[in-house]
Parts: structure tokens; sequence; C-alpha cells
């Protein structure tokens, strides 16, 4: 059942929780995630941990579920055999998913299919860098039949989301426009600029104007540099903020390992509601401890009834 009000109407009322890190909690659920397809493999050959790391995170007191499509493309799923009508069945599935696990919550539970940039199909680390040597319009070309497909089974929102550069996220607006679903931008940043090393101002100011846009911020960043990227977010935009960092800790892409040390702490969450964030939760790393922290924090605890 999709959710009473829109996530536009909740979030002009106050702010909303978002879940976590999706790839952690299926790992602590005991999956394998070594393919390239990374938790989106699951899709086809293990649907039923994606419901219950959905599940946990509801019950931590998550009312905001990101989908499990953030490395699913029909160009990766082709590299395992997989065809495009398959392809479209599996990306429609993270949004089915999803859906189920909010089932008998009592509240609004709003669904985000995730449009992850194209470096997360590489599979190399190079979401972290962008600047792929593809032009704006190639890039939209890559993005709009995966949007078009999970548009097609009915999220709340897109979350297109862990964008590197101001070119792939003209790309994706342009390739989400007309698809009848809103979308929220999220770039990921570091020491105040984009990953490619822009301007954050000028970055988010591709948002402004454009009314199917319901939120912009960060996400998959270091939980330091959120509260000065929000601020400047709604600053450019006018818009409610949307974060979530992850732990603190930073990925090795030759190693395929994390490092360093954990930085995720949800009492931050009062100076990020303070510029400008309505929608927050956490990325790679945070697991449903930290998100139930982090509503308490938010005065939106109490999802353990949730599944």
């Amino acid at each position: 059942m999709k959710p009473v009000r829109t996530l536009e109407e909740a979030l002009g009322a106050g702010t909303i929780v978002l879940d976590g890190g999706l790839s952690n909690q299926l790992e602590a659920q005991g999956c394998d995630l070594s393919d390239g397809l990374w938790s989106a493999r699951l899709l086809s050959d293990g649907p039923e941990h994606i419901e219950a790391a959905h599940t946990a995170y509801l019950r931590a007191g998550a009312r905001v579920l990101i989908t499990s499509s953030y490395q699913a493309t029909f160009e990766g799923f082709a590299r395992r055999g997989t065809g495009r009508e398959r392809a479209s069945r599996l990306l429609a599935r993270s949004v089915e998913l999803a859906r189920r696990a909010a089932r008998g919550t009592g509240e609004d539970v709003w669904v985000a299919a995730s449009v992850g940039p194209y470096g997360a199909m590489l599979a190399d680390g190079s979401e972290y860098r962008g600047r792929y040597g593809l032009s704006v319009g190639a890039l939209e070309k890559f993005h709009r039949p995966r949007i078009e497909a999970l548009a097609a089974a009915e999220p709340d929102v897109l979350a297109l989301e862990t964008v590197p550069d101001v070119d792939e996220a003209e790309a994706l607006l342009r390739a989400a426009e007309g698809c009848g679903v809103p979308v929220w931008l999220s770039y990921t940043v570091a020491g105040g600029r984009t990953r490619a090393g822009q301007d954050l101002a000028e970055a988010f100011a591709v948002a402004a104007g454009n009314e199917q846009v319901v939120a912009v911020g960060v996400n998959c960043c270091d939980p330091a540099d959120v509260e000065a990227a929000v601020q400047l977010a709604v600053a450019a935009t006018g818009k409610p903020g949307v974060v979530y960092p992850n732990s603190g800790e930073r990925w090795d892409a030759r190693e395929r390992n994390w490092r360093g040390e954990t930085a995720f702490d949800p009492a931050l969450a009062i100076g990020w509601v303070g510029s400008g964030a309505r929608l927050l939760g956490g990325c790679c790393r945070v697991g449903p401890p930290t998100i139930s922290a982090l509503a308490t924090v938010l005065g939106r605890g109490g999802g353990a009834h949730a599944g």
C-alpha cells in the first residue's frame, strides 16, 4: 500500500528518518556480496534477504526505504547473462520488496528507488571520482532506461544518489524528466566539493527551479562534510535537505575493504536539521542500531512494531 501523504508533503511537516546501508545489513545477515552486482544480485538469487534487511530498518524507525537497485543496471545484468526483459522485472522487484516489507507498519512508509551513478555499474570505485569521459547526453542515454523501468514500478520517489559530478547530475535530471515520479538529488562530496572537485553551490544549483526535485543534499560522504554541504544545498535550491553519510570509514576499491574508524554520531543530526536537513539517515556501514539512535535523537523513534 502506498502512503497517504506524498513525501514532499511529509517533508513540509517535519523530519523523516531514512534507512541505513543496505549492503552492510545484508552482510550482517550472512549474504555474500562479492559479485559485481553487489546487493543487486540478491534480487534474483535471494530476494527474501533484501526484504529482511528492509524490515530491520523499519524496526529501527526508518520510514523511507531505499531499494536494492543502486548497482542494478541493464548492462550489469547483461554481463551475467540476464536479458532486458528479465532485468526489467528485477528492477521492478526491488520496489516490490521494499513495499512488501512496509506492509503492516501502521504508518506511512515511502519507497525510494535507488538510481546509482554510472560508476557503480563499473564496480571499480569510479563513482567516487566522476568525470568518466562521457558527455551529458551519453550519461542521460545510459540512465534513462533504468529510470523508466523503476518509475513503472511506482515508487514514491527516485533517489538519484551518490552523484560525483555536475555532468552526471544534469544527465540524471534530464533522464528523469517526464517519468511521473518525484526525485531527490544527492551528491557524494569530500572536503566541501563534489568528488570531481567542483564547487558545491554550483553543483546544487542544477536542481534549482526543478519542480520534480523534492530534496537536495549529500550521501556516502564523511559525516564531517554534511552540515556545510546541506546548508549550501538548501540555500542554492530552497528545497529540503537530504543527508545520509556513511560511517566515516573509507572504501579501498583495490583491496575491497573498509578502512578507518566510524565517525557517525547521531547527535550530529541536530546540526544537520538546523542547516535545513529534513530527510536524514545513513549510508555505507551505518546499520539499524545507529538508525534507531538517530530516530531517537530526531524524536522519530518507536518503529519496533514494524514488520
